[in-house]
């Protein structure tokens, strides 16, 4: 199922879709990492922001 962008809410912001250049771009931005170290991330962990961010900041200490 695609995004829909017609319906905002707090659980689209808990997932990381690798699938939208914008989503990788931003979420890479906000984790300070590159694209390609935020989608290791997601293949190591899956998907939710959360799980993402600890596993990338106990990367980075």
């Amino acid at each position: 199922m695609s995004d829909d962008k017609t319906q905002t809410g707090g659980q689209d912001r808990t997932r990381i879709s690798l699938s939208d250049d914008y989503e990788v771009r931003d979420w890479s931005k906000k984790f300070g990492v590159t694209p390609e170290q935020l989608k290791s991330a997601v293949a190591a962990v899956g998907n939710d922001a959360k799980a993402v961010e600890t596993h990338l900041k106990g990367q980075n200490s």
